[in-house]
């Protein structure tokens, strides 16, 4: 299955485009596109882990890889930890491998 996100990420004005794809419904390939040079840092640390076996991200047993990754790059080039691109990553990958259904994810910050 395919899956496609794209993220507005707020204050900071940059569209991310994350693209998910796995042929055997566990590990899965993914690509990240956006104008932000701490997304594109990311991007490439994560070129470097996949594809990703989803269910090993899935499980409580140990931490997920993408978000491992994610907390280090955005601490080490001082970004926002809250960034939601990592988030919406993990949820690209999830769709693509099956374990969830593509619904909108909503934050509304009043």
């Amino acid at each position: 299955m395919d899956a496609k996100v794209t993220v507005d990420a707020g204050i900071c004005g940059f569209t991310t485009i994350i693209k998910a794809a796995s042929e055997d419904n566990m590990n899965v390939d993914l690509k990240v596109v956006s104008p932000c040079e701490v997304i594109k840092d990311l991007a490439e640390k994560y070129k470097e882990i996949t594809p990703i076996n989803a269910y090993q991200e899935l499980g409580p047993q140990t931490e997920s890889a993408i978000l491992k990754i994610s907390r280090l790059v955005l601490v080490e080039k001082g970004a926002c930890e809250a960034c939601a691109v990592p988030a919406a990553v993990c949820k690209a990958m999830y769709i693509a491998a099956g374990l969830a259904l593509p619904k909108d994810v909503v934050m509304e910050i009043q």
